[in-house]
């Protein structure tokens, strides 16, 4: 494998790991809390519809310049998009969080049942407002998010092994793939350093400790599904935005499920679960070059297996193969105040 075809893979890494990046760190916060979320792929699913769909439609906000024919665009069809996305998302993090922290019904079961209801009901607005097959039309132009080159990409990109690895990996990424690594940075200074992630860690631990000490746990956990909604939304958008070019039907394809699977492989750390995703991003990216694959193990391996890959490595993480992960001890119990 050649050099360049290295920095092919790992620029798809970074692309493909996104995504799964968002949910994981949106899994993190709520299940830190003490709230299981199996709902992750129902609300990325439902961001990415909405933000596609409301991409598509292109709604811009322009400001008029009095006497002069010109006009300032304030806020383009995509930056519309993705908020819709967040809104749809938080809208079904709302409906979990009523469901399993208000009145306390199994999480596992609501965040299933979510992830039913974004299936269904995704493909059907989706046909009903564009009769296209439970798609969105083709999204371009400022109906997406483009990439950006960064500093001196280009001016150093003949710079040995350093260059292309600036210019063709770290360069050229959509900014929802930039905020999403640094979410990372800010998820860890917020649970480790500040009292709302101390108070939040221990609500996922010992949720009567922190109710003795006079901070609602409700409130908390209400708090910490609010975000997961918020980053789904994010991770939503960005598929129907900017890693394709629209919405299309079940589109997440699993991703919901990979990114708890790279939580549990981290062991509910961010900095580990940013790792985590991208190796999953990486053996997706592997699926996409087969023709390198085989130039390193030497046999023809079949399409099909390279992308069962991270399904496979799914199911290795689920079963334990990866030593022991111990959740945090209140996950998935519903807080019942003592009188």
């Amino acid at each position: 494998m050649d050099y360049g075809s290295l920095l092919q893979i790992l620029d798809s890494t970074l692309r493909l790991a996104t995504p799964l990046l968002l949910a994981c760190i949106a899994g993190l916060y709520s299940e830190r809390a003490g709230v299981f979320d199996i709902g992750l792929e129902g609300k990325m699913l439902v961001a990415a519809m909405a933000s596609g769909a409301v991409a598509a439609s292109g709604m811009t906000l322009v400001f008029s310049i009095p006497y002069a024919s010109t006009e300032i665009v304030l806020v383009s069809p995509v930056v519309f998009g993705l908020l819709a996305g967040i809104l749809a998302s938080l809208l079904f993090a709302l409906l979990h969080a009523v469901t399993s922290i208000t009145f306390r019904g199994n999480q596992l079961i609501a965040g299933v049942a979510l992830n039913f209801l974004a299936s269904g009901l995704t493909v059907l607005v989706a046909q009903s407002l564009f009769g296209q097959g439970g798609r969105t039309p083709p999204l371009e132009g400022n109906a997406r998010f483009n990439p950006i080159n960064l500093p001196f990409a280009d001016a150093v990109k003949d710079v040995p092994v350093i260059g292309p690895f600036y210019h063709e990996v770290i360069s050229g990424h959509s900014i929802l793939v930039y905020a999403a690594f640094a979410i990372v940075a800010v998820t860890w200074w917020v649970m480790y350093r500040t009292r709302f992630g101390l108070r939040l860690r221990g609500v996922g631990e010992n949720p009567a400790a922190v109710d003795t000490a006079g901070v609602s746990v409700k409130g908390l956990r209400f708090s910490a599904v609010m975000i997961t909604g918020v980053l789904c939304g994010l991770a939503g958008a960005y598929m129907a935005t900017a890693l394709q070019a629209g919405f299309g039907k079940e589109m997440t394809a699993g991703r919901g499920y990979i990114a708890l699977a790279a939580l549990i492989f981290a062991k509910w750390r961010p900095v580990q679960a940013m790792y985590a995703c991208l190796l999953f991003g990486f053996f997706q990216a592997l699926a996409l070059r087969p023709d390198v694959v085989e130039s390193v193990v030497r046999i023809k391996v079949p399409v099909p297996f390279l992308d069962a890959l991270p399904y496979l490595l799914t199911v290795f993480v689920l079963a334990g193969f990866v030593g022991k992960a111990i959740p945090p001890r209140a996950g998935g119990e519903p807080y019942v105040k003592e009188r």
